[in-house]
This record gives C-alpha cells, structure tokens and sequence, in this order.
C-alpha cells in the first residue's frame, strides 16, 4: 500500500467517525437546541472533513461541505436558530456527504453524477432558506491575520463597541505626537461613538508645564475590525502613550466560543497562554510581550511571588478573566487529549484477527503439551506446564478483550432510525437506550446491526400505535421503544422493547394456517404460536408498506442470529408491547470449554452454560424414560441422551455408569446424559465445513490436543428440542 493509499484510508476513517458524531449531535440538538457543544462538534465534522478533502482535492466534498460549514458557523455565532427543519437538513447533508466521499473514492475520475449534483443543489437551497435571528455578526477574531469580516447593525450602542482608554505620557507632546491625528485616523476604520477627554494629572497653577501632555482619553468606537488593527492606529506612539484597548461583549462571547472548541487536528500541541489568546484575536503580540516583560521583572525581584502570566493579563485589564480561565481549561483539555491519544494506536482489524487465530493455535499446542506431560508422567516438566497454560489462559483473555467493543455506538445508530421512521408514520416515538456500556466482540457487534434493524423497524410499524389510538387507549401519544443489553451467564442478552398495542396470537395463528404454516387442529402454546413470527412469508400486517408487511425479514433475522451461535425468542401482552430477546456469544473466537464424552465421541458444552453435574442414577433422582424428563432435588427438568441424539440408538443400556450434564439457556435448564466427564477444556472454535454447517445441535469444532476432533454443542437448539419433544408428550398424555 502506498503512502496516498494509506492516506486516504485514514480520511475514510476519520471522515466515518466524524459524520457518525454528526449524525449523533444533530439527534441531540433536538432536545436540547442551546447545547454549545453539539453544535461545535457538527460544526467541527463538516470542517475537518472539508478542510482534509482539499488535501487530496475532492473538490465536490470540499464545496458542498463549505456550504454547510457557513450554515453551522451562524448557528454557533447565535445568528441563526437551530429548528427541527435545519436538523433534517443537517442530516441529510450528512448522508450526501457520505456519498460524496464515496464517490470520490470510486470514481474519482469521472464527473459528479447528476443526481448527486440535484441532491447538493437542493440541500443548499434549504440550508439557506432559513431566517437568521435580528443580531449583529461578531467580529471574527481568531484569524491569525489579523483580518476579519462582519457586518454593521446600527442603534446597537453596546454589545459591538470598543472602548479604547488611550493616557498619553507628559513627554508626547515634546516626542512630536498629536493626539488627535491619531483619533482622526482611528475615524478611517469606523465611527467614533462617543468619546471623553480627562486630564486628571494636570497641575495647579504654576506647575503646570504648557509643553507637557496631560491628556486622557476614553473612546467608544464602532468598525468592522479587530484589536490588533485597532492597537496599530496607535502604533507610532506606544512609547508615550498607555494603550488599553476593550473588546465588545459581542467580542469575548465570541472568544469564549472559539476556545470552547476542542482541538482535532492531528498532532495537536499544548500552545502557551499567550499564544493561543493572540490566535483567536484576544490579545496582540505587544500586549503579551509587555505581560511577559512584567512578569520578568516580578521574578527579578521575588521568584516566590511571581505571578502567573494569566493573572497578569487580568491585572493590567489585557484581556478578560472569563477569557483567560476559558484558555486555561483548553490548555489543559489539550494535555489530557494528547496524554490520552499517546496510550492508544491504531490496529487494522485483519492483524487483530491473525493474532486471535496464533493464539488458538497456541491454546491447541498447551493442550497437546499438557496432554505429553501427563500422558508419560514428567513430573519435573509439570510445574512448568502448569505455569505456561496459566500463560496462555491470560494471553488468550487479554488477546479476546482487545476485539472487545461498547454495543452502545450501534445502539445510538438506531436514534436516526427511530427519527426518520417516525417521521415517515406521523407517530411519536421516543428510543430508550440502556446497558450500552455492555462489551462483546467486535465482529458480533458488526453482524449484529442487520438484525437489530429489522427488529426496530418491526416494533416502530408493527407496535407503536398511531398518537390517536394510543390516545383512545389511555397511553400517552409518544410511544416508547427501549435499547437493553446486559451479560449474563457467559452471553450478552439485548432486549428491544415497545409499549405499543402487542401480538395477538389467534390472528398469528389463523395467519400460519392460510400459509400453510400449521395446521388447524395442531395444538401449540402461547410461546410458539409467537414464535411463527420468524417463519418465511408470515406478517400480520394486513397492507404492505415500503417498510415492511410482506413477511421478508423475521426469518433472515433468526437466521443471522442463529448464525451467530445465538438464539431469539418473542414475548408480548396484547395491548401492552412486545419484547423480543436476542442471546448471543460473547465471541466467536474461543470460549472456555467443558469436555463430555458419549458412545466414544467427544462433545464440548460453553462452560458458562454448565450449571452442575450429577450422577444419573435412581438413587440420585427420579428418571421417567419415557417422557424423557428428571425430578432433580424436586426440580422437573427434560433430558437429552447425546448418545441417542447423535448415534439414533434405539436400546439403552444400564451396564455403565452415567452422569448428567445440567446446562441452562435463559430460564430454561436441560439434563444432557453422557458416558464421561472430562472437565474444562479451553476451546478454539472452528467453523464446520458446508457438509456439516446443516448439521443439527453442533455448533462448531475443535482440535483436542491429541489431535481429534471434538464437536461443540448447538446448547440452545438442543434445549429448544428437549423442551419441544416433552411439551409434545404431555399435550399427547393430556389427550
């Protein structure tokens, strides 16, 4: 790969990241429009990504994203309030943006297309369609030219004025200064409003000297400039005249805004007080350096007592507290962002993937190592075995955590979902999000996203009443749906759950019957007549819409899970909402194991699913073998022979010993009867070959440090047809 190549993968990067955070901030600028730091942080994406698109001369990029650069510079300013109307044009000048960079990237070479070009034209018109509020511009201070534009609002007589408190010395008049040239050309850069002469030195009497100067003068002045164009009217007589030039209230709003912004550009650096306050037009060079001469003498005298050069600025009236407190914080927002920045690097995704498969091969060689020693009893050799499987154990753990990744930036994806859908329905509808701190493997959270989408949409058309028959029903007109995730028992649970009007089961059902899903004397129970949901071609919908109703989806999203060594399951309450609960895997990559055998084979059941294990036996517990169920300890539990599930057995016998593997999924536990225990195992998990992948209550594979091959278990689809076999015979003992 290139330099360039690599270059614009990282704006690619960079740019994904930073429209993300845009998208994030417009979402929240709904609830709270006043919130300076959304505002900053939209308008910060659209100018990093403008300003790195003109590196690489994505022209397009660069002069759609000005547009609306300008736009979000007026919101920050307070000259243009933000509405729901600019929020949905912000979004979709975000989802154009993202279009732009993808075709830039693709298709570099070839002019815009002219739907892009119709879409940019159009988002243009309605950022500029919007009123401003009645208020002056500010004057942009923070170029570092010193150059700045600003428009003039007359009848306001305080908010834009300078005051300019000019004390010429007694030696200016001797020295060849005239006071009033230097008023008069002040006249060039904008109106004099007002102005007081004073002469509180001047003696009495005798003492007074006709030669030397007394004279005082406070200015209010109104121009389209800034302060150092002001401080170089006076430029010729700094050395006999005291200058202190006052900004607007205007001015140090707009000085505390420009610092409020944090800094994002590459390689960032701490910037002293001073230079950062000359940058954003708070100060001059020559008021710093008259602050710093200070400060030297003060250290010359009393290093102990020498204040900081901030306490200076304020003293002399250089610069405003509120400034100068606001520049401190930067300063030391800065140092903690590159303190930060140094303890994290950038690792591409397939050298993280290669790490995580040498480490399972290293899992499988510590087995087999492990395996030698005891299988010839090197009993020196032991100790170090011991120690270097406890090794692997940590490398392996610390290895997974580094794919390890917060669900809550998917989750706070859907918050656009949830907006624009409401939007298109004319419902009202609020997303909750909670548990979004939960972790799990970063390709679990990438394949995730799909089915979860499904799932939203479903609860936001099919659930959520519209506002007037919510109404009718006593709800309140904004229905809700909730984003949950927490862990449990080795696996992440993500619930998604809305408050609207529930299934009903009987319409489901007479649904599944015309489709040929059931037929109409089979008896089923709540739970699974909810769970035909998931079949192909099955909706309740009555009319099709481009969001769903054709029965696509709830299949492809059980499927996808499924793929993911998960499982999905439905609830609802009529007229009280639905829940749909999704367990997943923490990783796809290597789990800690517990090794049974059965008829000669090797099976591995998640060690987190394990809950105990006993010995199957009719002292230990009552067993009815035809039925397939065990009073444990007064629990009633199915169980599943693994010999007779994987071999078709049709005999059993009682020769040998058994022991019983209780493993529980959700709330619901199941017996799995096997020949042997063997223990923990650390499992690497290989995926089945296409002949296998059909195969039904496996999982996966593992290498055994001997070399076999063990099978690991589908736990959820062998609970599921435990607990679907004994529901079968009771309904069957019941007729």
């Amino acid at each position: 790969m290139s330099e360039l190549d690599a270059a614009i993968q990282t704006f690619v990067q960079e740019a994904d990241e930073l429209l993300a955070e845009m998208e994030l901030a417009l979402l929240g600028l709904e609830d709270n429009p006043d919130d300076s730091e959304s505002i900053n942080s939209v308008f910060r994406a659209m100018h990093t990504i403008k300003g790195s698109s003109g590196l690489f001369g994505f022209d397009s990029i660069v002069a759609f994203a000005h547009e609306a650069e300008t736009v979000l510079d007026q919101v920050r300013r307070g000259q243009r309030a933000i509405d729901g109307a600019l929020i949905s044009t912000l979004l979709n000048c975000k989802d154009h943006t993202s279009k732009l960079i993808e075709h830039c990237l693709t298709e570099a070479e070839q002019e815009l297309p002219q739907e892009l070009k119709l879409t940019g034209e159009s988002l243009i018109k309605q950022l500029g369609g919007a009123t401003t509020k009645p208020q002056s511009m500010p004057v942009e201070a923070g170029s570092k030219n010193g150059t700045s534009e600003t428009s003039e609002t007359e009848g306001d007589t305080n908010g834009n004025d300078w005051v300019i408190l000019l004390e010429f010395g007694p030696d200016a008049l001797r020295n060849g200064m005239d006071p009033l040239s230097f008023i008069r050309y002040l006249k060039t850069l904008g109106d004099i409003v007002d102005i007081l002469t004073s002469t509180p030195d001047l003696p009495i009497g005798e003492a007074m000297d006709p030669e030397s100067c007394y004279l005082h003068f406070k200015i209010v002045f109104r121009g389209n400039t800034n302060k150092q164009a002001i401080e170089s009217v006076f430029e010729f007589a700094e050395d006999d005249c005291e200058i202190r030039i006052i900004p607007p209230h205007s001015q140090i709003e707009h000085y505390l805004s420009l610092l409020a912004e944090p800094s994002d550009e590459d390689g960032a650096q701490v910037e002293r007080l001073g230079e950062m306050l000359i940058n954003i037009g708070a100060l001059t060079p020559k008021e710093v350096a008259k602050a710093l001469q200070r400060q030297s003498e003060d250290k010359a005298e009393s290093p102990e007592q020498a204040k900081p050069i901030g306490e200076i600025l304020v003293e002399q009236q250089l610069a405003e507290q509120p400034v100068v407190e606001q520049a401190l914080k930067k300063q030391q927002n800065v140092k903690q962002k590159i303190a930060a920045e140094a303890n994290y690097i950038r690792v591409d995704s397939e050298k993280l993937g290669k790490l995580i498969n040498l480490v399972g091969e290293l899992v499988i060689s510590g087995a087999a190592m492990r395996m030698m020693v005891d299988r010839h009893g090197l009993s020196d050799v032991e100790e170090v075995a011991v120690s270097m499987n406890d090794l692997v154990s940590e490398i392996r753990d610390t290895a997974l955590e580094l794919r390890m990744v917060a669900i809550g930036e998917t989750f706070s994806r859907f918050r656009r979902v949830v907006r624009d859908v409401s939007n298109e329905l004319n419902k009202q509808i609020e997303l909750r999000i909670t548990g979004g701190e939960t972790e799990l493997d970063k390709t679990v959270v990438e394949k995730i996203n799909d089915p979860l989408t499904h799932l939203i949409r479903n609860s936001l058309d099919h659930g959520i009443e519209m506002p007037e028959q919510r109404r009718a029903a006593g709800k309140p007109e904004q229905g809700t749906v909730h984003l949950n995730a927490y862990h449990d028992s080795g696996h992440i649970v993500i619930q998604i759950a809305d408050d609207g009007a529930g299934l009903n089961d009987e319409k489901i059902r007479t649904k599944a019957i015309a489709n040929g899903l059931i037929t109409a004397d089979q008896v089923l129970t709540k739970q699974e007549v909810f769970n035909l949901i998931f079949e192909a071609g099955l909706s309740t919908k009555d009319e099709a819409s481009n969001l769903s109703g054709r029965g696509v989806g709830m299949d492809v999203v059980r499927r996808n899970i499924e793929a993911l060594r998960g499982s999905v399951s439905l609830d609802s309450e009529p007229g009280q909402g639905t829940t749909v609960t999704i367990h997943l895997p923490l990783t796809l990559a290597i789990i800690d194991g517990f090794m049974v055998e059965a008829e000669q084979e090797c099976y591995i059941i998640p060690l987190s699913m394990v809950e105990e294990c006993v010995e199957m036996s009719p002292e230990e517990c009552e067993i009815d073998e035809i039925q397939h169920y065990v009073n444990l300890r007064g629990e009633v539990m199915p169980y599943l022979r693994l010999g007779d599930y994987f071999n078709n057995r049709t005999q059993h016998s009682n020769i040998h010993r058994e022991s019983m593997v209780v493993v529980r999924f959700g709330q619901t536990k199941v017996g799995f009867v096997v020949d042997k225990l063997h223990g923990e195992h650390q499992t690497v998990i290989k995926p089945l070959g296409k002949v296998f992948e059909q195969l039904k209550g496996i999982s996966g594979a593992t290498v055994l440090g001997s070399g076999d091959v063990a099978l690991i278990l589908d736990v959820q689809g062998l609970v599921q047809f435990a607990t679907r076999d004994k529901s079968r015979a009771s309904i069957g003992l019941a007729g």
